[in-house]
């Protein structure tokens, strides 16, 4: 080890100390590492010097977790791995990391090192490092509403970002992230979760018939209620109603209405809708109450009586496919 070296050289001045730990840098990649470098700060005070160093020791270090598969960490990872560096010095080498293409900050303290597939567009698909997020923040999660429905093979409307579904208190995102849309419910349920491999580990999305829920039961956050039944147009031939039984403790009876009724009278899944009415009676508590089909629309001057109860109060036209 070099340490003898490093300290005589520090006797004879902060120069010569310098020189020395610069050879001692290339024989020595661990904790030794950090402790020449401790050993320079205390002893000759140059900043600037051990802020080069500690350039080189990041970057090192999330190339070493690269090769070990690793693809992501966030900032406290950091401030464990080099206890001797200033919080403010963490932050100024990584916005230099990022600057130079190296790494990039899909969430405030998160960051994913850029493969050389995406190196090129700066910029990296939220299923390479989505699983690995929602740990760091400690929360359950699942790709949904067109994300999910893509993934089930209703691609004719897709998103523009990854949508992505979990729990309150809602994320602290930066404006300048596009590329995932939050969503908030008060409960993920778990067992209605796909599980899909991604290029570094899994990611979880919505099956078909929750998916189908979301979709109308979150129409404002897709563009309302005309895309929603477009997107069901083509994810019918995935559901299993049956399954709906599963679904229905985590949404509103009016969801449940509102997609029975487009089922019915806009795609004319008879089938469907006499199944889902079953599963949705055997579930009432007690009578349905006429609901709005969209609450943001006046009541509609020709309400017809239907067993949904549902005011059809707008027009849908499904896109053609």
């Amino acid at each position: 080890m070099p340490f003898p070296d490093v300290r005589h050289g520090i006797a004879f001045g902060a120069a010569n100390a310098q020189a020395l730990c610069f050879s001692a840098v290339t024989k020595c990649k661990s904790a030794g590492f950090l402790k020449i470098i401790i050993l320079l700060h205390k002893y000759t005070k140059n900043a600037y010097f051990c802020n080069k160093i500690v350039t080189m020791t990041i970057r090192e270090w999330i190339r070493n977790r690269e090769i070990r598969g690793q693809a992501t960490f966030c900032i406290a990872d950091v401030a464990n791995a080099f206890p001797s560096f200033s919080d403010d010095g963490i932050r100024i080498e990584l916005a230099r990391l990022i600057k130079g293409r190296l790494i990039m900050s899909p969430y405030r303290g998160f960051y994913v090192v850029i493969p050389p597939q995406y190196a090129l567009k700066g910029n990296i698909p939220p299923s390479y490092y989505i699983d690995q997020l929602m740990v760091v923040l400690g929360k359950p999660y699942y790709v949904c509403l067109l994300t999910a429905a893509a993934m089930h093979g209703a691609t004719h409307q897709r998103a523009m970002s990854t949508q992505v579904m979990t729990v309150l208190p809602r994320s602290r995102v930066s404006d300048r992230n596009k590329s995932l849309d939050w969503n908030y419910r008060s409960e993920i349920p778990s067992g209605l979760l796909y599980k899909i491999n991604t290029e570094t580990g899994t990611m979880l999305y919505s099956c078909p018939e929750l998916t189908a829920v979301d979709l109308v039961q979150y129409a404002s956050k897709i563009g309302g209620y005309q895309r929603a039944a477009t997107v069901l147009s083509e994810l019918c031939e995935r559901l299993d109603i049956a399954k709906m039984a599963d679904v229905i403790p985590y949404t509103t009876m009016s969801s449940i209405r509102r997609l029975g009724f487009i089922l019915e009278f806009v795609l004319y899944e008879k089938d469907m809708s006499d199944e889902l009415y079953t599963i949705a009676a055997a579930k009432k508590r007690r009578v349905w109450n006429t609901v709005l089909f969209s609450n943001s629309h006046a009541k509609s001057e020709y309400y017809q009586p239907n067993r949904w109860n549902i005011d059809f109060n707008i027009d849908i036209e499904i896109d053609e496919l």
